[in-house]
């Protein structure tokens, strides 16, 4: 190669995704062929010249569950931040919003496109210039994820991180990051029904795969969970020989707080954050907890960001555009963003007289699921009016609806960090889902003015069309939901990036 440039490692990368009949295929399996994860993600490890014990060395505070996994890491990140601003704190979530190297993260800050591109290719150039490999059937590199995986570990060992704080991708047991012998702490968010979809949809098989980063010798925590899912994890936790199973209390006076993060999910998510950063604190910095919320701990979850969820942008460029942004793609996700987003101090700001024009931009992965999601959202939309005192009807909430595909630009192009082989040519080009997701929503509010529901083929032209509406005096809100992946190319199109990020 004559260039190693960032854009050179996002288009490497890329090459590394898997498209959609792939995953189909692998879901077709019931998860047989994740069991082959673990195995080969060693053997990865191995050719990039790192052993297990090696990654011990990064201090590893790992995180899985249906939801609220992110938000939790970023809590628990804040914390370390705020509590030893003299460490080096390593981040590794997905997915990202608009660049992939947001992703891997130090000090709350996405290293940059040179540090990227640096430890991309030595990753890169390590596994072709070692090619042998145990099962001549393992791929010679890794998938996207997997890769990515890699890379922030050779990151965060060469910057030699004080901590690590690892967000699980898909599930926990088969998962990539689940190689690490003897993290410090383990923690599993609220447990749901999610879209793993590989060892089935009951809540008890969903709560194996979660509880499988529970470690030996190693301290497992938990949320409180419905009483099934909390059995199957006190029996991995028992299984997997952790120190002990703690099911977390509510900190005193958390309630009374005003988090970075908004909405009342989010309690949850920074009670464990809590639980989990005085666990680590205890153990590597000898910091013995507090008997209450100390003023280090309220500044720090005060301060905790995460873009993309229950996210209000004001538009820089549109002042009477105010964004609403959460990529929230499942049932349980989707009811605290309406709860989020129907509320006195988000789109309920303004009198009722004089509301603002409010439009709904949405996609998620499968129009099928379109009927349920949306109408959760619509029964949600409808139990906040009330709620709240609003004579508004629901029927007449959103004045557009707009559903679009995950395609950057108009042109039918993606920016580089966004491109995605999982949609097929047919819902790219015939745009199945969102016809799909556009029925649904005939069905659910049948005397919603059909001119004023849009199919759109990228996320430009469903940008276009909201900022269309802000013609006059009239403030326009605009809700983007059901996707991360819609949310990132909202913030990159819209210019968002300055502010959102």
């Amino acid at each position: 190669m004559s260039t190693r440039t960032y854009s050179d490692a996002v288009e490497h990368l890329n090459s590394l995704q898997s498209n959609a009949a792939t995953i189909e295929a692998a879901r077709a399996t019931g998860g047989r062929l994740s069991k082959s994860a673990i195995p080969e993600m060693l053997e990865y490890l191995d050719r990039i010249g790192y052993k297990p014990d090696d990654l011990n060395r990064l201090n590893v505070i790992h995180v899985t569950g249906t939801k609220g996994k992110g938000s939790t890491c970023a809590f628990v990140d804040s914390i370390l931040e705020e509590v030893r601003p003299d460490w080096k704190v390593g981040l590794y979530t997905s997915p990202h919003l608009v660049a992939v190297r947001e992703r891997i993260r130090i000090n709350g800050t996405p290293i940059s496109e040179e540090d990227f591109a640096k430890f991309f290719f030595e990753v890169w150039d390590r596994l072709e210039a070692n090619e042998t490999r145990a099962d001549p059937e393992t791929l010679p590199k890794p998938a996207y994820f997997r890769f990515l995986t890699l890379v922030a570990w050779h990151a965060f060992l060469t910057l030699k991180v004080d901590a690590t704080i690892l967000e699980v991708g898909v599930g926990g047991t088969y998962d990539s990051t689940n190689i690490v012998p003897k993290p410090v702490v383990t923690g599993v968010t609220a447990l749901g029904l999610d879209h793993i979809g590989l060892l089935g949809n009951t809540l008890e098989q969903i709560a194996w795969q979660k509880g499988g980063i529970y470690k030996p010798g190693v301290p497992a925590l938990t949320v409180p969970q419905p009483t099934s899912g909390l059995e199957v994890l006190r029996q991995r936790a028992a299984e997997l020989k952790s120190s002990e199973f703690y099911v977390t209390p509510e900190v005193e006076g958390l309630r009374d707080l005003k988090l970075g993060l908004p909405g009342q999910h989010q309690y949850q998510n920074a009670n464990l954050a809590i639980h989990l950063a005085r666990r680590f604190l205890k153990d590597r910095a000898n910091i013995e907890p507090d008997s209450s919320l100390s003023p280090i701990y309220v500044e720090a979850l005060r301060k905790a960001k995460w873009p993309g969820r229950c996210q209000t942008v004001s538009d820089p460029k549109f002042p009477k555009q105010t964004w609403f942004l959460d990529g929230a793609h499942t049932l349980e996700s989707l009811d605290c963003c309406m709860e989020w987003f129907v509320d006195p101090s988000t789109s309920l700001r303004i009198k009722e007289s004089s509301r603002p024009r409010r439009i709904l931009i949405f996609n998620c992965t499968s129009g099928r699921s379109g009927t349920s999601f949306l109408g959760a959202m619509f029964e949600r939309l409808a139990l906040r009016l009330r709620l709240h005192k609003r004579d508004e009807s629901p029927q007449q909430f959103f004045d557009h609806v707009i559903f679009c595909a995950n395609v950057t630009y108009a042109s039918g192009n993606f920016k580089g960090d966004l491109a995605s082989k999982t949609l097929t040519d047919v819902e790219v080009t015939q745009l199945k889902t969102q016809h799909e997701l556009a029925n649904a929503w005939r069905g659910i509010v049948p005397t919603f003015p059909d001119e004023f529901i849009h199919v759109l083929p990228s996320i430009e032209h469903a940008i276009n069309v909201a900022r269309e509406q802000g013609t006059g005096d009239r403030p326009i809100d605009v809700l983007v939901a059901g996707s991360l992946h819609l949310v990132g190319g909202v913030i990159e199109v819209a210019g968002l990036s300055e502010v959102a990020l």
